[in-house]
């Protein structure tokens, strides 16, 4: 059983990404039910949860009230452990009746999934919009095997200590019986919360004992079908949609990203960054375009329509200092592209420009490297603090802070020889080939079904939780 926020279902509206696409072929692989919100809002109470099957899956979701949306996702999961978990505490919106609408709705779910159980089900929860699920299904008596696998990174002791009820959510935590994250440094943060924030003592290898329950911590990084998405980007380069982009370029080299527009993606000192090239290396003016695609999520919340109305204004400022009547620098595109159409766009792009200021992983990094023409590479340009920077050391790191030495990177980028674009290349889809989605997904669920009081066991964490990283 999986359960997320939101769920893959047939016929969604949503644009499927690469963890959607994972998650499925994981349910088609063993059979199972897909447990998470609807997307539906409702006035007064919900009714009860809705059952969709096609082949092997299950799909079971759940309206929710808009007061609970409003406390559980727009409230806690969004205006207080978002900003939490990327170190932005400045951004903290904290209310006591958000943190009780969050809990409600974890044991709303969990109630629903109890109803739905069999003894041997493995249960694989995502994200931060579920941190107490596991200790509300041990309440209800659920002893099955419970894994938990946040896509996010996990803040250090020092900054999670921030957080008003800190130690009831880390103790909701240790009620799972694995913990997974995407780098060496989210597992040790959590590991070390638990040791020094709510007294969990080590019991061997990856293990933490807290009361009379044991959890193993493990790191296990997402990948993506590489080679699909390789045959996908491939397809899609002489479709329409790309074609009427490449004519447009009129021979320009394409910079592009691709993000939801939010604060911890880095948006600003992108394009800060696109005016410093344009400033310092003028031979590029006229010979480059940056298309940012940024859909607008969580655009109810204050600092989503500030984040919005700065970037608009730059990009505005920006190509008013440095159009012609038949060039413009910056394309700003604030709505969702479909994934073929996506696929064709990384592989028409000669530059991936990926610059978070924290992110758990990134997965558009991988998707660029993946969707490459082998003979003819582009590069990526990549923030040192996403987690694909872990994997992808051949790209182009950079720090997201650091606007002057963004405009240095993509400068080397764009005049990168070919030999020097395919060395780089081809150590990327190395790493990606051997870490895919399949192996990820397998990697987990192993090691969930090896955990237990006599033979839990995970991926070791053997130091220190760096807060600075």
């Amino acid at each position: 059983m999986i359960v997320s926020n939101r769920v893959g279902t047939p016929g969604g509206t949503r644009t499927a990404g690469g963890l959607v696409v994972a998650l499925q072929d994981a349910l088609r692989d063993r059979g199972g039910v897909w447990v998470g919100w609807s997307g539906e809002t409702v006035q007064g109470e919900p009714g009860p949860a809705k059952s969709l099957r096609r082949g092997r899956i299950t799909y079971v979701t759940l309206d929710l009230a808009r007061e609970a949306y409003e406390a559980f996702y727009a409230g806690f999961a969004n205006g207080t452990l978002w900003p939490l978990f990327h170190y932005r505490l400045g951004l903290i919106a904290f209310r006591r009746r958000d943190l009780e609408g969050y809990l409600a709705v974890n044991e709303r779910f969990a109630r629903t999934i109890a109803e739905l159980l069999r003894p041997d089900d493995l249960v694989w929860v995502h994200d931060y919009h579920f941190l107490a699920l596991a200790a509300a299904l041990r309440r209800l008596g659920v002893a099955n095997r419970l894994g938990f696998f946040l896509h996010i990174p996990f803040p250090a002791p020092e900054v999670l200590r921030a957080l008003p009820g800190h130690e009831r959510l880390l103790r909701a935590l240790a009620d799972y019986d694995l913990l997974g994250f995407q780098t060496d440094s989210d597992a040790r943060c959590a590991a070390e919360g638990l040791e020094r924030l709510v007294g969990a003592e080590a019991v061997g290898e990856g293990r933490w004992r807290l009361g009379e329950r044991i959890v193993a911590v493990g790191v296990f990084p997402v990948g993506i079908e590489t080679d699909g998405f390789a045959r996908l980007a491939a397809r899609a380069a002489d479709g329409p949609e790309v074609s009427r982009l490449a004519e447009s370029l009129a021979g320009r080299a394409l910079i592009l990203g691709v993000d939801r527009l939010d604060y911890s993606k880095g948006l600003l000192g992108r394009l800060q960054a696109i005016a410093e090239l344009l400033e310092r290396r003028p031979q590029w003016r006229r010979r480059i375009t940056f298309l940012q695609i940024a859909p607008v999520s969580r655009g109810e919340l204050r600092q989503y329509r500030a984040l919005r109305a700065e970037l608009d204004a730059l990009a505005g400022r920006t190509n008013a200092r440095f159009a012609d009547v038949d060039w413009t620098p910056i394309r700003w595109v604030n709505r969702n592209v479909p994934r073929a159409v996506l696929a064709g766009y990384l592989r028409l792009a000669r530059v991936g420009f990926v610059t978070p200021l924290r992110d758990g992983m990134n997965l558009v990094a991988k998707e660029y490297v993946a969707a490459q023409d082998p003979e003819d590479p582009g590069v990526l340009v990549l923030s040192r603090l996403a987690g694909a920077a872990e994997e992808l050391r051949s790209a182009v790191l950079v720090d997201p802070l650091d606007v002057e030495g963004m405009a240095e990177a993509l400068d080397a980028a764009l005049a990168m020889p070919l030999d020097e674009r395919r060395a780089r290349w081809a150590a990327a889809i190395a790493v990606l080939r051997d870490h895919t989605a399949a192996r990820w997904r397998m990697r987990f669920l192993e090691a969930l079904e090896a955990t237990g009081p006599a033979t839990g066991t995970a991926a070791g964490v053997l130091t220190r939780c760096a807060a600075a990283t």
